[in-house]
């Protein structure tokens, strides 16, 4: 019987046993996540993670197994995985957050996500690996090749973003839903004061969303997110350090974001800091087109089940320079100091009701300060505004055939100072907002709509009856803007939608009041006292194809707007200042065209990337609008393995030659650029490297939404490096 035994024991051994390890990371943040379940199916290996990411699962026989990680606050994770005889180690695995959090304790008070949030969440959104590597100068520079993005600029600093052809404050700006205070959105020398390195995620809003925050629905909202004051507390310290440099401009950048949870605190902290030289072009060296910025920020909330309260400071400084050198400028260009001074507070309180979902209060101060100087030292301009904004939200659940919606009201009050050579006056605004947002679904369709109402008082503390642009007075606005989108489903990966809506927009202090040079902008204004509101029509048609693999998209849209306010070339000179003359006018005009979006896994090492945009936009009279964004695109094609990403893409716009009178046209171009991605993770550390090699061949091309195109090309060959640890 011992022989027996020994003998089967030597002739069938016991199966090889291996182990597993890894870490569960945060797709967007790079953060790692604890608590999550790591499954091993049909069997009954599982464990869950520790706050610093790690797992690890013991003694496993060799096969090939499927593996399930699942976690509350992120979508399923299913993959597959091979143990052989070598345990796997380090494995790294990225969980992609749900759109709301589901946490028992902490809650967004959002409405549940949307078919409509799940489609813009791939289309609008910028975040994590993607957003690391495209991460630039400033959030215009950043989001540039966007499908239907462009840059508007006049130098490096001073850049905004442009949708479908519409800029200014057509397209509302704001940090964590709080529109940002400065001037970028009057004239395009003045900069965003907003540093792009710190944002967690930047997303695109459209439709009928829009009225929550803005009365123009044909423009759109860029919105970064940064939790500035926190919603939620970690379980431990977390601790973000970054940096960042770029040849093309010998730029650099350091910055440290910190959570602290004290139990019911929790505490965030930012610092960061950007110096950058003139930039190199292919033709030589642009010159005064240096930056420097300094930003810091801290926040805090004393978080309950029933909801937390918050507040939060930021500080935002910055200098640069405006470039010179050619007719109407400034022949050594000017340099511009500001800085804007913050204050939030926010109250989100829970009801635990099946109609009540949330009430939001918001309030925030802003102090905004900006100089001009010519190169002799002295201000040629000087702005002061101060701000109150704050607005009462109550989001509700499901109420008879509505999904769920928010209601609210809005106020916002403004001082408006000035100093040096400024000849717009003095004035103070205000505006009180009522707007409603609400959700319903009928079958396979979804639908959005959203309404709102404004009030807004201009008003000029000294009335100017003989002004040479005419009479300068207190101005009154009633506006309403509506907004409708249906999404119908025509397969379960196939989507057909429309959006209709009514814009407005009242004119800005700048375009009622403006009467004389602005030298940083190389401009002499003639505003209009008499202006209308601007009234819009939009419509939109949409595709989307959502395969496991592969995502399509087509949009088409139309404008067509009624007194649109925009400066116009005149074509005259001002002899005393040698400056060419802009008019704000209102005119007729309308804007269409179209966007494409392919995102396609061709293997599991494989991506495909294109998309391209197309806006023409025309006065109603003839002719063609100014500061179009021509045809553009980009394709990419990504390679994928393990921890590393490699990239390269090709960015190209045609030709554009559809201008309006007085306005220079720009030649197409093709540029080709690289990069490299790594993520490293050593004990409870993740290390993330991008190295990002932009126009690789040196081309010397031109963008037309530039105002100094006519002097210096875009940058040469620009290496950009991001390195980023998080504990």
């Amino acid at each position: 019987m011992f022989l027996i035994i020994s003998f089967s024991t030597l002739s069938y051994p016991s199966a090889v046993k291996s182990d597993l390890s890894g870490f569960i990371i945060d797709s967007e943040t790079s953060k790692p996540v604890g608590n999550a379940v790591i499954q091993i199916l049909n069997t009954d290996f599982y464990t869950t993670s520790k706050d610093d990411g790690s797992f690890q699962l013991l003694s496993i026989e060799e096969n090939i197994y499927q593996l399930k990680v699942t976690h509350l606050s992120y979508q399923e994770k299913l993959l597959q995985i091979d143990l052989g005889p070598e345990t796997i180690q380090n494995l790294i695995i990225y969980l992609i957050p749900r759109a709301i959090n589901l946490s028992p304790v902490v809650v967004t008070g959002e409405a549940k996500p949307t078919l409509f949030d799940e489609i813009n969440e791939l289309s609008n959104v910028l975040k994590g690996k993607e957003l690391q590597r495209d991460l630039s100068l400033t959030l215009a520079s950043t989001l540039k090749n966007e499908t239907g993005l462009a840059m508007r600029s006049m130098g490096p600093a001073p850049a905004r973003p442009v949708i479908r052809g519409l800029g200014q404050n057509r397209v509302l700006i704001s940090e964590d839903g709080i529109t940002t205070t400065d001037l970028s959105a009057t004239s395009p020398d003045h900069a965003v004061t907003l540093e792009p390195f710190t944002v967690d995620r930047t997303e695109v809003v459209r439709g009928p969303k829009v009225l929550l925050k803005t009365p123009t629905t044909i423009g759109g909202i860029v919105n970064v997110v940064r939790d500035e004051i926190p919603n939620e507390i970690h379980n431990q310290i977390h601790l973000n350090l970054g940096g960042y440099a770029e040849s093309a401009n010998d730029g650099y950048l350091g910055s440290v974001v910190s959570e602290i949870p004290i139990n019911p605190f929790t505490f965030r902290v930012e610092l960061s800091r950007r110096k950058t030289d003139n930039v190199m072009t292919p033709s030589g060296e642009l010159e005064n087109s240096y930056s420097e910025n300094l930003n810091y920020s801290l926040g805090s909330s004393f978080i309950k089940n029933w909801g937390y309260i918050g507040a939060s400071y930021r500080n935002f400084e910055l200098e640069y320079g405006v470039p010179g050198g050619f007719v109407g400028a400034h022949p050594d260009g000017v340099d511009i100091e500001l800085y804007r001074r913050q204050l939030n507070f926010k109250s989100p309180i829970y009801f635990n009701d099946k109609l009540l979902n949330e009430l939001e209060t918001n309030y925030s101060y802003v102090l905004y300060r900006h100089k001009e100087f010519e190169k002799s030292g002295r201000i040629g301009a000087e702005f002061k505004i101060q701000t109150h904004f704050g607005n009462v939200n109550l989001n509700h659940n499901s109420l008879g055939f509505l999904s769920a919606g928010t209601l609210g009201v809005s106020f916002e009050f403004r001082e408006y100072e000035v100093g040096g050579f400024v000849f717009n006056p003095p004035s103070n605004s205000f505006n009180i907002s009522g707007y409603l947002f609400e959700t319903f679904n009928l079958n396979r369709f979804h639908f959005e709509f959203g309404g709102r109402f404004n009030y807004d008082n201009i008003k000029p503390l000294e009335e100017k009856p003989d002004a040479n642009i005419g009479y300068i007075r207190e101005r009154q606005f009633n506006t309403f803007s509506l907004s409708v989108s249906s999404l119908y489903e025509l397969t379960d990966i196939v989507f057909l939608g429309i959006n209709l809506s009514k814009s407005s927009r009242v004119p800005t202090i700048e375009e009622l009041f403006s009467e004389g040079p602005h030298l940083a902008a190389y401009s002499y204004e003639v505003g209009n006292p008499d202006l209308e509101a601007e009234v819009g029509l939009g419509s939109e048609f949409f595709i989307y194809h959502k395969f496991e693999k592969f995502f399509f998209s087509i949009n088409i849209f139309y404008n067509n707007l009624t007194n649109y306010i925009i400066p116009r070339n005149t074509g005259e000179i001002n002899y005393a200042t040698f400056l060419p003359i802009y008019a704000t006018t209102g005119v007729g005009a309308e804007l269409y065209g179209f966007e494409n979006q392919i995102d396609w896994k061709i293997s599991e090492l494989f991506t495909l990337n294109n998309s391209i945009s197309y806006t023409r936009g025309i006065f109603k009279s003839g002719g063609s609008l100014p500061q179009i964004p021509p045809f553009k695109g980009l394709v990419e094609l990504l390679f994928n393995y393990e921890n590393i990403t490699i990239g390269f893409g090709t960015e190209w716009a045609a030709e554009q030659n559809k201008v309006d009178q007085f306005e220079e046209p720009t030649a197409g171009y093709i540029i080709f650029n690289n990069y490299y991605q790594y993520l490293l993770q050593t004990g409870q550390v993740v290390h993330t490297i991008s190295l990002s090699i932009d126009n690789i061949l040196n081309k010397e091309y031109r963008n037309h939404l530039s105002r100094i195109k006519s002097i210096l090309p875009e940058a040469g060959i620009n290496f950009r490096l991001s390195y980023r640890i998080f504990i």
